[in-house]
């Protein structure tokens, strides 16, 4: 298929959601030890809006037209030389940096693994990004059995997986959310408690001993809070407010992408451990319209964008 055009969510200038388009572009042809995948649902993050607005990813580069998304799912339709493991018609999923919100996608085959039987499409293409990201902060704040860990932002799509994640851990989950997720949070196990105004206090009642790690998905308030409830800052991770790192003396946290951090989340989710929430499914032509609702921060689990 190579020289054959496929429709792409893809960028040509930086700017606002109006700036994503659908483009016709190159379909992209498999080399050695890669397989190309047959998109049929990819998620969508607040760091796609950023490449969006002009944000270069480290280690990347990038170039008009500029395709955008880091998560998907879908079926091998063609494998370079050297592929073993993964044949023609293999349901998988994995990530593929800026270029997964398209109908095709080459990618090497240590950053894909066969897609759990049973799991709809829409979940496997949301699965890899968020559930990495809660995977990695959770191994940074070394949060284990006997920990109170309290996550803001907690009914989002790091912070639900975080929350299961972390009572297989064995640790007491709190989660910051608005009331009407709340409901929500206690379905996955947690306790729930709103933000804003007196949110230490409410914390402090809830854990009258404290509370031992601290997952923050919201910056603001959210980190002014943290540092007021935990004095150990090596145990306070941040997925939004890396401007007040230094400041505050927290941990960034940052995707560690591996693939046996993929496969052990692929098993989780296989022994029923881990639920992923989808909120809303939107057509490739419509990534606009993706953009602009994640940019909302209001979002209950995940966005997908699908090929079909």
């Amino acid at each position: 298929m190579k020289g054959i055009s496929m429709k792409a969510a893809a960028i040509n200038s930086f700017g606002g959601p109006e700036v994503v388009e659908l483009l016709e572009v190159e379909t992209p042809t498999a080399g050695p030890g890669q397989v190309r995948v047959r998109v049929k649902a990819a998620g969508i993050q607040t760091a796609d809006c950023s490449v969006r607005g002009g944000w270069t990813p480290p280690g990347q580069t990038l170039s008009f037209p500029q395709k955008i998304g880091n998560e998907f799912a879908g079926v091998v339709d063609q494998t370079g030389e050297g592929v073993e493991d993964f044949e023609v018609g293999s349901e998988v999923l994995g990530w593929a940096l800026l270029s997964c919100h398209a109908e095709y996608l080459v990618v090497p085959t240590d950053q894909i693994v066969t897609k759990p039987a049973g799991m709809p499409w829409d979940v496997a293409g949301v699965f890899s990004a968020s559930g990495q990201t809660a995977h990695t902060a959770l191994d940074k704040l070394k949060v284990g059995s006997g920990d109170t860990l309290l996550i803001h932002a907690a009914a989002g799509g790091v912070g639900t997986v975080a929350v299961q994640l972390a009572l297989t851990y064995g640790a007491t989950v709190i989660g910051t959310a608005s009331p009407r997720n709340h409901d929500y949070l206690r379905s996955l196990g947690a306790i729930p408690v709103a933000y804003g105004d007196g949110l230490v206090e409410r914390v402090r009642a809830l854990a009258p001993e404290g509370v031992t790690a601290i997952l923050d998905g919201a910056g603001g308030e959210a980190l002014d809070a943290s540092v007021e409830l935990l004095e150990n800052r090596d145990r306070i991770g941040t997925l939004v407010g890396f401007e007040r790192l230094e400041e505050l003396g927290i941990v960034g946290v940052f995707t560690q992408r591996s693939l046996t951090r993929l496969r052990e989340l692929s098993e989780l989710y296989t022994q029923g451990k881990l639920h992923i929430e989808i909120a809303r499914t939107f057509p490739l032509a419509a990534a606009a319209d993706a953009h602009r609702e994640v940019e909302t921060r209001h979002t209950r689990g995940k966005l997908v964008i699908v090929t079909d």
